[in-house]
């Protein structure tokens, strides 16, 4: 199919998570609080905004995060985008945006991936990496919601987010930030929530760790989730996940992890609280989300105490879930969920 070929010239072995500007973005504007405007695609280029933009005074906007694959049956296909639109809503009624109705983000999504086809990359060497955004354009001052919106998708061809893949993770558990608080805006994603990760994050791989475990910040005791993923342990043949209680993102790739395990390697699944302890002394840890994937962690650094996971390798489980996931994606395992949208 002519519409699918490989057309840019990028050099797909190197491929890192980055942003490569490609052909086109679809943007979409909501004026004074009417309805959204039907969108259009643009040359991918930098937008102009007010000062005095809601987005850049109060941080009033979110985003969200796919991908689009190449797969083994020659064809372009979406993993899961009408949770993403779900999510992308429930992010926007949390600060006062207009919802993009899950119709035109859908829409918004296919005219963008359609149009930059061309950049996906081959099976097995990445994919491309979709960013849909929305924030309040309109000028405020006082504190209060913006008057207009813009809707904004751009895509960009991604390798894997963690610069050595195949490694584990050595990771520190931190009590020196939280990530975010009971009843705040964990839940949502929300610029915001990942402003407030960048000093943790610097502070921790200066430190030469490759990513933060954030505690709950009304109990230490209990973990919650690592900077830009879900927190997945593996003890005595069960899973174990932080239960949904607010503060955590409820992840599209958590809960892929959460029915694969359930329904295909038929364990015990369990979504609770999961202390520091439980952590330290699981068979196997991993971390999951749209960026990271299924990413297993090897070590794991607290003030008090190092501890080594799986004996440093990836455990059993954790590279069965990676590979049945990725099989899905690519279609090389039969995608018995229904979750791939089909581009073309």
């Amino acid at each position: 199919m002519e519409d699918i070929e490989i057309l840019q010239d990028i050099d797909w072995d190197n491929l890192i998570f980055d942003l490569s500007p490609t052909r086109s973005m679809y943007i979409a504007e909501q004026r004074d609080n009417k309805v959204w405007e039907r969108g259009k695609l643009v040359p991918f280029g930098n937008v102009s905004i007010s000062p005095a933009a809601g987005v850049l005074n109060y941080g009033q906007g979110i985003f969200e995060g796919l991908k689009a694959f190449r797969t083994s049956r020659e064809r372009i296909v979406l993993f899961r985008p009408g949770n993403n639109a779900i999510r992308a809503i429930q992010s926007a009624e949390r600060l006062c945006i207009p919802p993009v109705p899950q119709e035109m983000f859908m829409e918004a999504i296919l005219e963008v991936v359609r149009d930059n086809s061309d950049y996906i990359p081959p099976l097995g060497k990445g994919s491309l990496y979709i960013r849909p955004v929305i924030w309040g354009t309109g000028t405020v001052l006082g504190v209060k919601p913006a008057q207009s919106y813009t809707f904004l998708v751009f895509v960009s061809p991604v390798g894997h987010y963690f610069k050595n893949s195949e490694k584990c993770l050595h990771l520190k558990i931190t009590n020196k930030f939280h990530r975010t608080s009971p009843r705040g805006t964990g839940g949502f994603k929300t610029i915001g929530n990942y402003a407030a990760s960048l000093l943790p994050q610097k502070l921790a791989k200066k430190a030469g760790f490759d990513e933060v475990i954030y505690l709950n910040a009304a109990n230490e005791h209990f973990v919650e989730e690592v900077g830009s993923a879900n927190l997945f342990i593996l003890k005595d043949n069960t899973l174990v996940t932080p239960s949904l209680t607010g503060s955590i993102l409820p992840g599209v790739t958590r809960d892929s992890v959460i029915q694969i395990t359930k329904k295909i390697l038929k364990l015990e699944v369990q979504e609770r609280e999961v202390s520091v302890d439980e952590v330290l002394d699981a068979d196997e840890v991993f971390c999951s989300g749209t960026a990271v994937n299924v990413t297993s962690i090897g070590e794991i650094t607290t003030d008090e105490t190092f501890r080594i996971i799986s004996g440093g390798k990836i455990g059993p489980y954790t590279k069965r879930i990676g590979e049945i996931l990725s099989g899905i994606r690519n279609e090389t395992v039969e995608d018995q969920f229904e979750w791939l949208f089909p581009v073309f």
